[in-house]
């Protein structure tokens, strides 16, 4: 039974903690025991899977800023050169706006064909306030932070990217003068990267805790409801993910996506269970510099910014719930309308927050410019929760389909460490604390406290 232990990788546990907590929130579920005032309920639901869920995904969003912070420092301090980064920074925001147009068109042609919505004259109980679109100005401007503290400590990836970017440059720009601090920048790297180690060791049983509470409270019978619009959204997903992420992988780099897909698995998993782009950073990140073999230089800007500004999955969930509203309330829109939806996704994907949620604001937004009732995301709302989690899935695996081939591009790939299934794979001695190095710091400790 040991044996088996050690032989079981984090991702295996991963998927299977995932598994359980589907089969015990379906039985939580369909036994009647997720009733508000249960025993069940109270104190397992919303208590102790609510808690263990919750510690986990803020454990991930503390890692978030100070991994981007340091990350993102060292790989521009890696590429040394500022024309490089440049082409990185134009290859990643191309490549972007490429696959998140490609999504809503695709997802808009799959719900035209299908047909769905329509007859259904259907009528909503639910109401949803509208967000109004930030303008271009807005969002450019907002780039530029005017407090870089209130910047972290509100998430704000674009603004946290350009100040660790400008912060890069300025050291390099320093010179030789500045190696104590471009060792340190590499330490702390290192360090955060052991601080998501530690994290992810419990990563099994959270995602077993937020399955099982999103399951058992929410159920498939929602889905059922909506089955059409269910149906059509996954499979839109589903191509979006297979055909058209996997055959620009195929394409511009020739990389095997069986691979790609196999060692994505955990990502997968962690966006699944989270519905945020943002908390999974940390695990990206890692996944893709460690088992994908892409370059930190280049991983560290790729992922963060695509986890800010590529939203795949969110604008194909536009497209889809776009066509079935209209056609559910007999609103004609036509080409000037999709193309619209289109233009208008691609552009609010950019100043939109990687956040559980955030595809309906911004489907508040294109049903403003398009002139559909606001009120027909209502007909949606209640299965959102549960497509907001596949959907999150498909956005990692974009921004990690997009750093492989940057990285590629750039020279700065390792093709044997993508290659290699064993590489980036978490072991109990990757959480070991040498003995001799404890003594060695405590005895410096002492030696600097004796000084004093």
């Amino acid at each position: 039974m040991e044996k088996t232990k050690q032989k079981m990788t984090l991702t295996t546990k991963v998927v299977l903690g995932m598994v359980l907590g589907i089969l015990l929130g379906l039985a939580i579920n369909y036994s009647g025991l997720n009733t508000p005032d249960s025993f069940v309920n109270i104190y397992v639901v919303d208590g102790l899977f609510h808690i263990m869920g919750t510690m986990f995904i803020t454990a991930l969003k503390m890692l978030v800023v100070p991994l981007v912070l340091f990350s993102l420092i060292s790989g521009v301090l890696g590429i040394g050169d500022i024309k490089a980064l440049g082409k990185v920074g134009a290859k990643s925001f191309a490549l972007y706006m490429l696959t998140t147009a490609i999504a809503i068109t695709l997802a808009i042609s799959i719900a035209v064909a299908s047909g769905i919505g329509d007859g259904a004259n259907l009528t909503t109980t639910s109401t949803f306030e509208a967000k109004e679109a930030p303008p271009l100005s807005s969002v450019l401007i907002d780039i530029i932070p005017s407090n870089i503290i209130d910047s972290m400590a509100n998430g704000n990836m674009l603004q946290i990217i350009f100040f660790s970017i400008l912060l890069g440059i300025s050291i390099l720009m320093v010179g030789k003068k500045a190696e104590p601090i471009v060792r340190g920048v590499e330490i702390m790297n290192d360090v955060m990267m052991n601080m998501v180690n530690i994290i992810m060791a419990v990563s099994p049983y959270a995602v077993f805790a937020l399955i099982a509470k999103a399951i058992s409270s929410l159920g498939f019978d929602l889905l059922a409801s909506l089955a059409g619009y269910v149906t059509v959204l996954i499979i839109a997903l589903l191509i979006h993910l297979l055909v058209t992420l996997m055959g620009l992988l195929k394409i511009f780099t020739g990389l095997s996506p069986k691979i790609f897909l196999a060692k994505m698995r955990s990502v997968q998993v962690f966006a699944f269970s989270t519905s945020s782009s943002n908390a999974t950073i940390p695990v990206t990140l890692k996944t893709v510099t460690d088992k994908l073999g892409v370059n930190n230089s280049v991983g560290s800007f790729t992922v963060p910014f695509g986890a800010t500004i590529n939203m795949d999955g969110t604008a194909i969930m536009q497209g889809v719930a776009t066509v079935f509203i209209a056609n559910a309330y007999g609103v004609e829109l036509g080409i000037t309308g999709y193309l619209t939806v289109i233009l208008m996704s691609v552009l609010a994907s950019i100043g939109t927050a990687g956040v559980p949620g955030v595809g309906l604001i911004m489907l508040s937004m294109v049903f403003v410019q398009v002139g559909l009732p606001i009120e027909g995301i209502g007909l949606i709302l209640g299965v959102d929760r549960l497509l907001d989690m596949v959907r999150t899935a498909v956005n990692v695996s974009g921004d990690a389909t997009v750093s492989v081939i940057v990285a590629k591009s750039e020279g700065k790939f390792d093709t044997s460490v993508y290659n290699d299934p064993k590489a980036g794979i978490v072991t109990s001695s990757d959480m070991h604390i040498d003995e001799d190095v404890e003594k060695e710091f405590a005895k410096l400790t002492e030696d600097v406290h004796e000084r004093k």
